[in-house]
């Protein structure tokens, strides 16, 4: 497919958005060998529904790392969902819609010169089979053209499709570096989203260092990186129970499987003090899923994270004004405490700043260091 992309590009069909040196890349391997390049600045937030709707504290706590390691990015309000959704999980789309929404927002991406990282696994997964389609099938690109010319956009494709865990994974190392609590002995259990490593398996970061090279690296770097315990269990390969059409049309079945077959084993076999993964339904189903088998009387539970919030703690982010943990449903108090992190005290202190809202005070907002590079000019008007 690389092959057919470098031809097209050639030819002048498409707009290979390529990730050059101004975005300072660092390279990694993939599953298939292959060299991948991951850019580090200069980078365009593609957000997540789910994250944004759900599970706010997983982009705060990214966007705030980024501003800690002065890392200029673009948060984008022209941006749509990915329709995913849609797509996996009722049937209500189809490739050639799917893959136009695709191409509209890398073509945002494009126009503001700065690189597209993508927030949700899902939409990680399904936009790495839509570049797929879009370049090795003739009728897909030419449906798809027809669409983008209506609303004054160009068929542009990343060179890479790349995850902000494969971002976390390759600076990992700086991140460590801004660590302020000891997190040696926090026990840490990795669930690897089936989306990000299993859609397209062959383009997804590992590393012979890390699990010997036969699991996902990203995720699980970090928190060997940030010098916490990284415990492995029997079913790491099981999907999280969400399974899009699953969490639709077998609800009781999805979350049966997130407790029984996930959640209860992980506390069984290594007693972690916190279970980390990088999608939106990954963290959304494990966590959520422990209310009803806790309230029937099971005891076993573990508070469910992103990376992204875990290393944000360890650095020290606030956990409710940044990390905002009082969105999520498992106790993590235990955890906070065996971090050295004074809960109580932290939310007293987001309480009150609560009420200086309510009483017309400014919000904190996450404002991105500034940009070195400047938007391209390549339309005059955005009319998509």
């Amino acid at each position: 497919m690389l092959e057919k992309m470098k031809e097209l590009e050639r030819k002048g069909e498409i707009i290979v958005h390529h990730v050059h040196e101004e975005y300072q890349p660092r390279l990694v391997k993939t599953l298939s060998g292959r060299i991948k390049k991951i850019p580090t600045i200069e980078l365009w937030q593609h957000k997540s529904c789910g994250q944004c709707g759900h599970i706010p504290g997983y982009i705060s706590a990214l966007y705030w790392m980024m501003n800690e390691l002065n890392i200029p990015y673009v948060g984008d309000t022209n941006q749509t969902s990915c329709t995913a959704w849609n797509y996996y999980g009722s049937g209500t789309s189809n490739t050639i819609a799917i893959t136009a929404v695709f191409v509209r927002n890398m073509h945002v991406a494009y126009e503001k010169n700065a690189y597209p990282l993508i927030h949700c696994g899902t939409s990680f997964g399904d936009y790495k089979e839509c570049r797929f389609f879009l370049i090795m099938n003739d009728e897909i690109r030419n449906k798809v053209r027809q669409i983008l010319k209506k609303i004054d956009r160009d068929i542009v494709v990343p060179e890479e499709m790349v995850h902000y865990s494969e971002w976390l994974h390759v600076m990992r190392y700086e991140i460590a570096e801004k660590k302020k609590y000891d997190v040696s002995n926090i026990k840490v259990a990795v669930h690897a989203a089936c989306h990000t490593y299993k859609l397209m398996s062959e383009d997804y970061t590992y590393d012979d260092n890390i699990l010997n090279g036969i699991r996902p690296a990203p995720t699980s770097s970090i928190v060997i990186a940030l010098g916490a315990q990284l415990v492995d269990y029997s079913n790491w390969y099981d999907c999280c129970g969400f399974g899009f059409r699953h969490i639709l049309t077998e609800r009781e079945i999805s979350r049966s499987f997130a407790y029984f077959r996930k959640i209860k084993p992980i506390v069984e076999e290594t007693k972690a003090d916190v279970l980390i993964t990088h999608d939106t339904g990954c963290v959304t189903t494990l966590d959520k899923s422990q209310v009803v088998p806790l309230a029937l009387g099971y005891k076993e539970t573990i508070p469910v994270i992103s990376d992204s919030q875990f290393a944000a703690l360890a650095m020290g982010a606030h956990p409710f004004k940044i990390c905002q943990l009082h969105w999520h449903i498992a106790d993590w108090k235990n955890f906070l405490n065996k971090m050295g992190i004074e809960w109580q005290s932290a939310y007293d202190e987001y309480k009150k700043y609560l009420e200086e809202l309510k009483k017309g005070a400014k919000p904190f907002i996450l404002i991105p260091p500034p940009r070195k590079l400047q938007p391209k000019n390549i339309r005059e008007k955005t009319t998509g």
